[in-house]
């Protein structure tokens, strides 16, 4: 591949790759609002155009209940590697609009960054992977590997419709390697390829005892008070150093290796940049780890929620008839989720009092993914960021959870590249979403180099 001329190639096309993906960045495609459906449908028509544009065949939406799945391919490379491409163009809400310092589906550059809400999540990341089809295909004619595109509409609400999709159409979507782009690199200018992602398992715990609210002054004393108990389960549920206390909990933790330790170790992590991102007062974890280990290697337990009793204005003297927590579980390899939840139950179960009624309701689960760092296709996408960035890349999990990893990897048989070009600070769920322009253009490149890389090996 010529590299320089491709390089040349999108240098030269900056402000029409901006414009098309404006485009597509104006249409207000919120999967949680029901009042959008019609945008939705504009949405998926519009990526379908854009990719019938650079010269994608058999470009189609396929109906679901919810949003349409748009799928397309180009398949002349026989005898070469498969590459899967996945992507939303689904945007999470923009509330609230008062904190938008530009209108949120108004594409508007400031300095060094596109502001629009989907810019970087998911809509910038998924152009970007046209865009390299495009600068390919210009520059090139023919193509180092077949290439699939696979583009859901219900990301941001759990993509439910699409494990189902990839189950039942495994033979269309059959691949070699799943690249997404839907991640972050670490920081600006650091080339990083995030190779695991831990899973959920999430539940909400109830402690009960009367029908009714009661009187406190009629019972108080006399019978026990839900809040209290759930407090006292919440309490017990860690230890003073920070490890989850649920017997067996972390037995099926999978041991990682030195040279991935050694990996996170290298990132210039600094407790004051952590802060400032999150807005914590301290960090807090895990003993015996540090603040990446304890969000990318380790398993946790959070509560989410607690709710019961009398919360408004005033006074009101009751004993609550019940009390609620909702409470995540982040699983790492080897953990199971059903097992997880299993074991937390019982747990809670055990240290509940025979005075109190203690229900469990399990929300939602999803498996852990890893794709090992010394894997050819992780491989080819080291290589293809160094070409572009010229610095060797980081490795780095996630501590967030994409159940389409696993499902990915189960149906088609298929290593899953998670290469993204966002940033952890870019405001992807909140006002003013933007998107770094130099890891746009780069992402462009990068991601046409590693179909040659897949290609040549």
């Amino acid at each position: 591949m010529d590299y320089p001329r491709l390089f040349e190639f999108v240098e030269s096309r900056k402000e029409e790759f901006l414009a098309e993906l404006g485009s597509i960045l104006r249409i207000q495609s919120v999967s949680a609002d029901p009042t959008k459906k019609g945008e939705m449908l504009r949405c998926a028509e519009a990526v379908s155009a854009a990719m019938r544009s650079v010269g994608i065949e058999n470009v189609k939406l396929h109906e679901t209940e919810g949003n349409p799945l748009v799928y397309g391919d180009y398949q002349h490379s026989p005898g070469r590697p498969t590459v899967l491409v996945y992507g939303h163009y689904d945007v999470q809400p923009v509330d609230p609009v008062s904190e938008w310092e530009t209108p949120p589906f108004e594409p508007t550059v400031r300095g060094s960054d596109l502001y629009a809400r989907g810019s970087s999540d998911d809509k910038g990341q998924l152009f970007i992977h046209l865009k390299a089809f495009q600068a390919m295909k210009t520059i090139e004619g023919d193509f180092p590997v077949n290439l699939k595109y696979i583009f859901e509409g219900e990301e941001e609400i759990g993509s439910v419709h699409l494990e189902p999709f990839i189950r039942s159409h495994a033979d269309l979507l059959k691949a070699d390697v799943v690249v997404i782009s839907d991640t972050a690199m670490y920081g600006r200018d650091m080339p990083t390829i995030c190779y695991g992602l831990r899973g959920m398992a999430y539940t909400e715990l109830t402690v009960r005892n009367a029908q009714v609210d009661l009187h406190s002054g009629s019972f108080g004393g006399a019978v026990e008070n839900p809040v209290h108990v759930l407090a006292d389960i919440i309490s017990r549920l860690h230890d003073r150093y920070g490890r989850v206390t649920v017997p067996h909990f972390y037995d099926d933790v999978a041991q990682v290796s030195d040279v991935e330790r050694e990996e996170i170790a290298r990132l210039p992590y600094s407790d004051a940049e952590f802060l400032r991102q999150s807005g914590a007062v301290a960090p807090f974890g895990e003993y015996g780890y540090s603040t990446n280990e304890r969000l990318w290697i380790r398993p946790t337990l959070d509560v989410n929620g607690i709710f019961g009793g009398f919360t408004g204005e005033g006074a009101k003297t009751i004993i609550p008839s019940k009390a609620t927590a909702k409470i995540s579980m982040r699983l790492v390899p080897d953990q199971k989720s059903t097992r997880v939840l299993d074991l937390f139950e019982s747990f809670v179960r055990e240290i509940a009092p025979p005075t109190a009624i203690v229900e469990l309701k399990k929300l939602h689960s999803g498996e852990p993914a890893i794709t090992p760092i010394d894997h050819p296709a992780v491989r080819a996408a080291s290589a293809a960021l160094e070409q572009v960035f010229g610095a060797k890349p980081y490795f780095i999990r996630e501590g967030g959870s994409i159940p389409e990893v696993l499902t990915f990897q189960e149906s088609l048989g298929a290593p899953v590249v998670l290469l993204g070009f966002g940033l952890p600070d870019e405001n992807s769920h909140a006002p003013n979403e933007h998107l770094y322009l130099r890891h746009f253009f780069d992402g462009i490149k990068t991601v046409a180099v590693l179909y040659d890389k897949i290609g040549g090996k």
